[in-house]
């Protein structure tokens, strides 16, 4: 499997970054990758609800993932586009979180709505509710690719570790965590989650992530932590990116998932327990 995964300083203004993405997608298959993934919100990083409301459109709408199936045909590639900042088709939050998997005739293969929201705040300065503005998802996704079963995550999922594991109990090899991580949890916890995750179940974890200071029309600008990651499924850090925009290529051998599985089979020793919780 040849994968090219982008990381990118998105800003707050989508066709901008439609364009910068479509680009990706000629340089990915020009360097020889069967498959593009780009990061978590890779049409639009805003922390302004307004300015989302004005720019956002539900999926049948949206100017970027059709233009981004269109370059996956045209370039005939598949491409993870990370997610998609979208309008809800209704209910009482206003935007949802998409990941697509498009394949390369431009068809979408699978969808998943984040489950997890990032609802935090890291010091008196910086803070984050997710939930104030996007809906989370309540299905997990899996979705057959050419080099394997493949689970799509988006990045807050990576702390619930009981969702990587169902999705490589019911056979995922590669996992997909696009990500636009903060800059303390990014120093702090990001390359060990996703070591832990792909040691864990044995798969390959694949990371493509917004980095930098990201320009905002309106609203405050966010910064985000870079380091796209591939991890093996023996917990090995195959390539990372740093702080820089750009792509990082790889070829993963789905091999050694089964020799990480055979060797450790702990996917199969689950055992149910009973919790006690002695007062006194």
């Amino acid at each position: 499997m040849r994968a090219s995964l982008l990381q990118m300083t998105a800003s707050d203004a989508p066709p901008e970054n439609a364009r910068l993405l479509c680009e990706a997608v000629a340089a990915a298959k020009m360097a020889g990758a069967e498959i593009l993934l780009t990061p978590e919100v890779s049409n639009c990083v805003s922390t302004d609800r307004a300015h989302q409301h004005a720019v956002l459109r539900p999926e049948a709408q949206d100017e970027t993932l059709a233009a981004l199936r269109a370059a996956a045909a045209k370039q005939d590639i598949w491409v993870l586009l990370g997610s998609l900042a979208l309008c809800a088709e209704g209910g009482p939050v206003p935007f949802v979180n998409r990941s697509f998997l498009i394949d390369p005739a431009g068809a979408i293969r699978a969808r998943y709505d984040k489950m997890h929201m990032f609802d935090v705040s890291l010091s008196p300065t910086e803070s984050y509710r997710e939930s104030s503005g996007y809906a989370p998802g309540d299905r997990a996704v899996l979705c057959e690719t050419p080099w394997g079963l493949a689970g799509l995550t988006i990045c807050y999922d990576l702390r619930f570790p009981h969702l990587y594991r169902a999705l490589a109990q019911a056979g995922a090899e590669i996992i997909f965590v696009p990500s636009a991580f903060s800059v303390p949890t990014g120093q702090a916890h990001w390359e060990t989650l996703l070591r832990a995750r792909a040691i864990e179940n044995g798969c390959f974890i694949l990371a493509p992530a917004q980095t930098g200071l990201h320009p905002a029309r309106s609203g405050k600008e966010r910064t985000t932590y870079g380091h796209t990651l591939a991890v093996g499924p023996w917990g090995e850090v195959i390539a990372d990116a740093g702080e820089l925009p750009g792509l990082t290529h790889v070829t993963l051998d789905l091999d050694q998932v089964k020799e990480a599985r055979k060797r450790v089979p702990s996917l199969g020793h689950d055992r149910d327990f009973a919790l006690i919780h002695h007062q006194g």
